[in-house]
């Protein structure tokens, strides 16, 4: 906040919140402010401060002590104790899941091991090579974000450590290198039937429906507008070289100006240093331990699932393993067993040295601590927020509830709604397990079966969607640690590249609920979304007409020089 005007703004801010709670405390009639709309009140703090402000641990701290001070109705030592979490099933103790954390750990310990070893760098060598040009980059950046389908965290930082100095040789921005990992993390995740996602989605389905759970998962996949029409949207506009708002600034400076990063913001400052290690690590030595890390994953999440315990349900299944699986633990105990893998086969590689490679472990729990400290944050936001809380959710099926009998045009309904409480509490699997149940209670299980799957899809696709575009989203937290971006420089540049296929999957979901045929509903989806992207392009050639022609004579000149 070093600007006078934002300084300005913020303290405008901050008076608008005092005075908004302090009209909720006068205004409440000793019923508390549980189940109503003042439950949206501590992230839309959190969120309209780290606009503002540019700086996100204050804003979370913020937004939280404001939900605290909500849900324990203004007395003081009840404030702290729902802020700090002891013993009320909310608060920061209650909301950090541990095996998260580690599971995050452990992967900054290996993307630093990648690095060191030359993993990486082998791999980028061979980018180099094989990748001439900025769309080659981006397209490769993007099947690397296809491929890692296991899990959206270690997709972020293993896409994010390998990609950044292909990206950046071809002076790719780092808000443009964040968008695209973000884009290939949860929207990838969330039509992979093998994913930490699907095992947590398909648990939300209520007992009783017909089928099994992942078969529920499944039948989404095909009308789940937001998130392939995500995919859609990388390829298109780095084919054709479109970009718009923010993020054509950033662009511009990386491209003319050989600035990545735009702003003053170094948030991974000095962490770009590539170590090229031994001299004969080959793609091997990366793609080895990421194949190994996804297996030995996958592994743990249906160990978790009851795959070898004779006295469970799920003995010898491994789709209902899969799908009763716990994400957290279960990609803990992967993540663990595959750093020791990779450990001991760079050992016997000759690629690094015992002591050096220890020095691995300080150094991913160091660049962690910027995420962790986040995530600890937004989880507590979500945690005061949800079930035991102030209930936003059950709020919002109020609100729902009274949308009338148009079936039709349910599903595009959904999709706004959880857009609104994905944005707002910034969790994906939270906004799906709040409206997968109150999906399935609204549509017949037997008459309505199509309109069923399109109304999952649209709470999912809705989930990914409003999770994209939070500031307070983990997902997106990661997303900027793996490119080395600043996270509000992330969060601005996506926002209109976000909103732009959210408009479309909203039109899709009134155009699906009409005609309700997959096939036709989504080539008429992919069509709008392409003709608004050449619509935007031309507005934005003929608006920064000079700012295009800079960028193309910069690359046509590092074109030559390459």
């Amino acid at each position: 906040m070093e600007k006078k005007s934002t300084k300005i703004a913020y303290g405008v801010a901050l008076a608008v919140v005092v005075v908004a709670l302090v009209i909720a405390k006068i205004a409440n009639d000793g019923s508390g402010f549980v189940t109503t709309g003042w439950a949206l009140f501590p992230p839309v703090v959190a969120i309209a401060l780290a606009l503002i402000s540019k700086e996100v641990y204050s804003s979370l701290f913020l937004g939280c002590l404001v939900a605290a001070l909500l849900l324990a109705d203004f007395a003081p030592w009840q404030t702290v104790v729902n802020f700090i979490g002891a013993g009320e099933g909310v608060g920061m103790i209650n909301a950090i899941d541990i095996s998260i954390l580690i599971f995050l750990v452990v992967l900054g310990i290996m993307v630093d091991l990648m690095n060191k070893a030359g993993g990486s760098a082998a791999f980028g060598r061979w980018a180099k090579k094989a990748v001439k040009t900025r769309v080659g980059a981006q397209l490769l950046t993007m099947l690397l974000g296809v491929l890692i389908f296991i899990d959206d965290y270690f997709n972020c930082l293993t896409v994010g450590a390998v990609m950044r100095p292909v990206t950046e040789s071809h002076n790719i921005s780092r808000a443009k290198l964040a968008y695209i990992i973000d884009a290939t993390a949860a929207p990838v995740c969330m039509l992979a039937p093998v994913s930490s996602w699907a095992a947590a989605v398909a648990s939300y389905v209520p007992e009783g429906f017909p089928g099994s759970r992942i078969s529920m998962f499944l039948s989404q996949i095909p009308w789940n507008y937001y998130c392939i029409l995500t995919l859609v949207m990388v390829i298109v506009i780095s084919v054709f070289n479109i970009d718009y708002g923010p993020m054509l600034t950033h662009e511009y400076n990386a491209q003319v100006k050989d600035d990545l990063f735009t702003t003053e913001h170094r948030p991974f400052a000095g962490a770009d240093d590539y170590e090229e290690g031994a001299k004969h690590s080959s793609v091997l030595d990366l793609l080895l331990p990421v194949i190994v890390l996804i297996a030995l994953c996958i592994v743990g999440l249906i160990w978790t699932g009851g795959m070898w315990d004779a006295e469970s349900g799920n003995y010898g299944d491994f789709i209902m393993s899969f799908s009763d699986a716990s994400a957290g633990p279960g990609l803990c105990l992967g993540s663990i067993v595959a750093i020791v893998f990779t450990f001991i086969y760079y050992w016997l590689r000759g690629l690094i040295g015992f002591e050096k490679s220890f020095e691995s472990v300080p150094n991913g729990f160091i660049q962690m601590v910027s995420p962790i400290l986040i995530l600890c944050f937004a989880w507590t936001l979500c945690g005061l927020c949800r079930d035991n809380g102030l209930q936003v959710g059950t709020f919002v099926e109020g609100v729902m509830a009274n949308t009338g009998d148009l079936a039709k045009f349910l599903p595009a309904v959904i999709f706004i709604v959880a857009c609104f409480i994905g944005f707002a509490t910034g969790t994906s699997w939270g906004t799906i397990g709040i409206m997968v149940p109150l999906v399935c209670a609204v549509f017949d299980w037997t008459d309505q079966v199509t309109l069923l799957s399109i109304g999952l899809a649209a709470s999912c696709a809705g989930g990914v969607c409003g999770d994209h575009l939070s500031p307070i989203s983990d997902t997106t937290i990661m997303a900027s640690a793996g490119a080395h971006c600043y996270h509000l420089n992330h969060v601005s540049t996506q926002i209109p590249y976000g909103v732009t296929v959210a408009a479309v999957s909203f039109v899709s979901y009134i155009i699906a609920g009409l005609v309700q045929n997959v096939v036709i509903c989504m080539i008429i989806a992919i069509a709008l979304l392409v003709v608004t992207l050449f619509v935007i392009k031309a507005i934005v050639a003929k608006k920064h007409a000079s700012a295009i022609a800079e960028i193309a004579a910069a690359n046509k000149a590092h074109f030559a020089n390459k």
